[in-house]
């Protein structure tokens, strides 16, 4: 990919400086309509050979344009606090909003580069990098992102040249460290690998512009023209139709699924719950203050119907659980800065370090969930939402998160019940809104939403439990059995398909409260065993 900038391009003073004003003009005038618009984010990515020119480059965009509505990002080793979450947490904090151009110094890229050569990764595991990378990139784009990527080459010899030219100059001899001259020892391969990365990055979403560093002007010319062009085509473009190529169609031909299949009567007798819950309660405290937790973390995601019981269950958990490890993040309508980024920009914000829970009330399923019924986004939009979950939920659990799902279903009865209870107690009339009474005439359009989201997002390592919540004592103690099992599972090692929800003494515990035996409070029956499906789970 780099035989054209091994050309030797030039781009005399003279015409450099007749281009110049021209060029910065048109670009502030892009810019402001940029920023005036909001219509997009603009990432802009340089990269390259040490002494291309990276620098220079990105000071000369300030020098051109209006440094108020530009951010930039230098990325090297990550810092402990980067360490401890997913290695796309410090890019996705780092992302431009809406009408802002962010430049990108080192990126995403950066690391497998760094790891092929140092062969700390395989080629088989620095393609599946790409992969990653490569529908990262399509989701930013998806959502209306402008992505320009550099990548700034020189010949061995070139690079050589550059470098002594920077450290004979004390204007710039600062620049370079033994560290460069250490790195020019492996310029073959990295022309391999970023030559292979480059190519199978090379996407119509996100397509790379090689530039030979050689020339300071050239180099700069071709930088600014591309960035031009570039934006005045995304500001004349209209918004994006994305037509759906296959809509999605339930066909549940016996009327049973998921939900339907869920024993909504399951119970709990006040006695049997306060042991449970205190047993659960003290085995959750002992597993978060295991030396093992130390180098991982907890996700906890609620769903559920309206008055299902979310906020219940959610302080149960907290009260086992010291004050300064976990945080509980309750989600509603974006705000303006959060419709400013991408829709996973504010779950990524909130993920915990190691050592550390964290709690969302309602979550990113919010794009299939309300935002899908209540027509708040696109058809084509909550469609590519599952597979970006998906990889959301994947890179946490690679990265060490243990992710537990909830899903609380009550019934119609059940809902209309508390909804009436809530409006007659003063400390929980705050509850209830017309939002909740006009949601429950799109109950059946929430249920298909539901069974659709809990077939395309319980994966192996993050699958969803379904929580028959009629009961309050009952749900209470499954979510927290639940969560002690898996949590436990992680610290040992085990997948989460293998533990998933393992509630066997259900049939047990969750007797009418006349029942004459009080739950167990040794380890349940049947925790070793494999549950393997989600409509399994619920059932117990």
């Amino acid at each position: 990919m780099f035989e054209a900038a091994e050309l030797g391009h030039k781009l005399s003073k003279a015409a450099y400086k007749e281009a110049v004003p021209g060029l910065r003009a048109a670009l502030l005038e892009a810019q402001v309509n940029l920023f005036e618009k909001h219509k997009t984010p603009v990432l802009v990515l340089i990269s390259g050979q040490d002494g291309a020119g990276k620098g220079e480059t990105i000071n000369t965009l300030y020098e051109w344009m209006d440094p108020r509505f530009i951010s930039t990002m230098a990325f090297s080793q990550p810092s402990d606090e980067e360490r401890e979450r997913p290695p796309m947490w410090r890019y996705w904090r780092s992302l431009p909003p809406k009408g802002r151009l962010g430049m990108f110094a080192g990126s995403w890229y950066s690391d497998p580069i760094r790891e092929r050569i140092q062969d700390e990764i395989s080629t088989k595991e620095l393609d599946a990098r790409a992969e990653q990378i490569n529908r990262f990139e399509e989701m930013l784009v998806n959502e209306g992102a402008l992505i320009l990527k550099f990548w700034f080459h020189l010949t061995k010899d070139g690079q050589k040249k550059r470098l002594k030219a920077l450290s004979g100059d004390p204007r710039t001899a600062w620049r370079v460290t033994q560290w460069n001259w250490d790195r020019l020892k492996t310029y073959d391969q990295l022309q391999d690998v970023a030559g292979h990365l480059l190519r199978v990055t090379n996407t119509a979403a996100a397509p790379w512009v090689v530039v030979e560093g050689t020339d300071d002007r050239y180099r700069s010319m071709t930088v600014g023209q591309v960035l031009l062009a570039a934006l005045q085509k995304k500001l004349a473009e209209p918004e994006a139709q994305r037509p759906v190529v296959a809509p999605m169609v339930r066909v549940d031909l016996d009327g049973r699924n998921v939900l339907s299949e869920l024993d909504l009567a399951l119970n709990l007798n006040d006695k049997d719950y306060k042991d449970e819950l205190a047993q659960w309660q003290g085995r959750l405290s002992e597993l978060v203050r295991d030396p093992r937790f130390k180098g991982r973390s907890l996700v906890c995601a609620f769903e559920g119907a309206d008055a299902a019981g979310k906020g219940g269950a959610i302080r149960r958990i907290a009260g086992a659980l010291d004050a300064r490890q976990y945080q509980v993040t309750p989600v509603a309508a974006p705000t303006e800065e959060e419709r400013a980024q991408p829709h996973l920009w504010r779950f990524w914000r909130h993920l915990p370090r190691h050592g550390h829970v964290a709690i969302f009330d309602r979550t990113w399923y919010g794009r299939v969930l309300v935002e899908r019924v209540e027509g708040f986004c696109s058809e084509a939009d909550w469609l590519r939402a599952y597979s970006e979950i998906n990889d959301f939920e994947h890179e946490m659990i690679d990265a060490g998160v243990v992710v537990v799902k909830f899903w609380l279903q009550i019934s119609q009865e059940e809902q209309l019940r508390r909804f009436k209870e809530r409006e007659k107690i003063e400390f929980k009339r705050f509850k209830i809104t017309q939002e909740d009474w006009r949601n429950r005439e799109k109950w059946h359009d929430y249920q298909q939403a539901i069974c659709d989201m809990v077939e395309r997002t319980s994966t192996g390592d993050a699958p969803w439990t379904l929580v028959e919540a009629n009961d309050k004592n009952y749900a209470r103690v499954k979510i927290m059995r639940t969560l002690c099992l898996r949590l436990e599972a992680a610290l040992k090692g085990q997948s989460a398909g293998k533990t998933a929800a393992p509630l066997k003494a259900d049939k047990k515990t969750a007797k009418p409260a006349a029942a004459d035996k009080p739950a167990s409070t040794d380890k349940p029956a049947g925790a070793d065993k494999p549950v393997a499906k989600v409509s399994k789970v619920s059932k117990n």
